[in-house]
């Protein structure tokens, strides 16, 4: 009986001290959560939008673009997305772009998000998550500033005012 107490011990630790070393091993050997450098080129994506419509990063070259990620059950997301409409309002005519990347939610739960807060922007759905991960986005919200030539400028996480909306917005502005 003791015999067996002390295999059973022995193997629960083997399995525990495994599973601590496997732990050690990927926090050791990951790539930093940030994946996209500033001063480099934005990885290019294509998404779909609410109507269906293919957008293309690298189809907004020459403008700036604000991309944010986000998410309706995101409370910070719901706070700033009204921010983010009024300014894109007043920059869209003058070579800003912004395009809001919703993080695998269905369809009609971000049509209602949309229709509640009147958004006119772009929004599409990254429904597999493969742009989150490629971008390396955690914690949402997370907005990239990319310049004219498709650059990232700035990367910020939390919860964005009014005007540091407008700030970024115009550090964009070609």
């Amino acid at each position: 009986m003791k015999k067996r107490r002390l295999v059973m011990r022995t193997i629960i630790l083997l399995v525990l001290g495994l599973a601590v070393a496997y732990t050690l091993y990927q926090n050791l050997t990951k790539d930093d959560q940030q994946k996209v450098a500033i001063g480099k080129p934005a990885p290019d994506f294509v998404l779909t939008d609410m109507q269906g419509k293919k957008h293309r990063l690298s189809d907004y070259k020459g403008q700036g673009v604000f991309l944010n990620f986000w998410g309706t059950w995101c409370k910070p997301c719901e706070k700033e997305m009204p921010y983010i409409n009024n300014q894109y309002q007043q920059f869209k005519d003058k070579g800003v772009q912004v395009l809001a990347v919703d993080i695998n939610e269905s369809n009609i739960a971000v049509n209602q998000f949309v229709d509640r807060y009147s958004l006119d922007f772009p929004i599409v759905i990254d429904k597999d998550k493969q742009v989150m991960n490629v971008y390396g986005i955690d914690p949402l919200p997370a907005t990239f500033l990319i310049d004219k030539n498709g650059n990232v400028v700035k990367y910020f996480t939390g919860q964005l005012t009014e005007d540091r909306v407008r700030e970024f917005m115009e550090k964009i502005k070609p």
